[in-house]
């Protein structure tokens, strides 16, 4: 794997409040927009941002379906601000902050596998042994993240945390992982070389919802197995989902595959029970400032 140059990560932002109910980022990103001290790098300029006022005045998710142009209007800001997408004004980095109701524990998440900075920059992390690499870049399941308007983004979803609770055990997670990937930034910027190295990631696969009646109301829970296992392996003919009325239904893929996202209460409105994944090794190149 060749050597790479990226160019200096100056202008840097951190997202909290995308969705509106998600503590943490909120507020870390609060804290920080107050004293920016903890999160000040020499060589970059880092600016905490609350992405979605009005959802988080409400502690809501989002704002209601007849307001929806409120959240597209705010997309745009969001472009205008930080991007535009794709052109070399774009912030060079975005962190996205998120809560997950299941048991995911620190995710980062990335949305391309060749990002050779922040391949290397998740290596570096990694220092968390806590710390997985989930990679979406799958054709129909990846969605548009206000983060992408960065050259590179970088999802971060820790949990289990329910919605609009902070708990102490998840705020300090996220804290010391946006520590280490900023300290990230600063080494590159002062002309650090990181060699070739490999990540571990777990690549999205599917989506799979829960079983439905023919009105389309769910008829089964996920199975008390499979509950709270995020990340470990599911073989065919593993217990998926029960019943209302006590029955086991099993997995029925081909191969064994690693669940996440499980019985994540936001994606009961997106048709979703949890994603499948498969584990994969990347490698990423050597990179240094140009």
């Amino acid at each position: 794997v060749c050597n790479c140059v990226a160019l200096e990560a100056r202008r840097v932002a951190i997202f909290g409040g995308t969705h509106g109910n998600e503590m943490s980022g909120v507020a870390l990103v609060n804290l920080w927009i107050k004293n920016g001290a903890d999160i000040q790098r020499r060589g970059a300029d880092i600016k905490p941002f609350i992405t979605n006022p009005r959802a988080v005045e409400k502690c809501v998710r989002y704002e209601h379906a007849h307001e929806f142009p409120y959240e597209v209007r705010r997309a745009q800001e969001i472009n205008r601000m930080f991007g535009p997408k794709g052109s070399p004004e774009a912030y060079d980095v975005i962190f996205d902050l998120h809560n997950t109701t299941s048991n995911m524990g620190c995710t980062l998440i990335l949305e391309s596998s060749k990002d050779h900075f922040n391949l290397q920059m998740m290596n570096y992390i990694k220092v968390i042994p806590i710390c997985l690499v989930l990679l979406n870049e799958h054709p129909l399941l990846k969605y548009s993240t206000s983060r992408s308007v960065a050259k590179h983004p970088v999802g971060l979803e820790v949990g289990p945390q329910p919605q609009g609770v902070l708990r102490s055990n998840i705020f300090e997670a996220m804290r010391v992982i946006l520590k280490h990937a900023l300290d990230f930034i600063e080494l590159f910027n002062e002309g650090m070389e990181f060699p070739p190295c490999t990540v571990e990631v777990f690549r999205v696969s599917e989506r799979i919802d829960y079983p439905r009646d023919a009105n389309g109301n769910i008829i089964a829970m996920v199975h008390p197995n499979l509950q709270d296992c995020d990340w470990e392996p599911l073989n065919p003919g593993d217990p998926m989902f029960q019943t209302f009325d006590g029955k086991t239904i099993p997995y029925q893929g081909s191969c064994t595959v690693y669940p996440t996202f499980i019985n994540e209460a936001a994606y009961y409105e997106k048709q979703q029970a949890f994603v499948t994944t498969r584990r994969e090794t990347l490698a990423a190149s050597g990179i240094r400032k140009a």
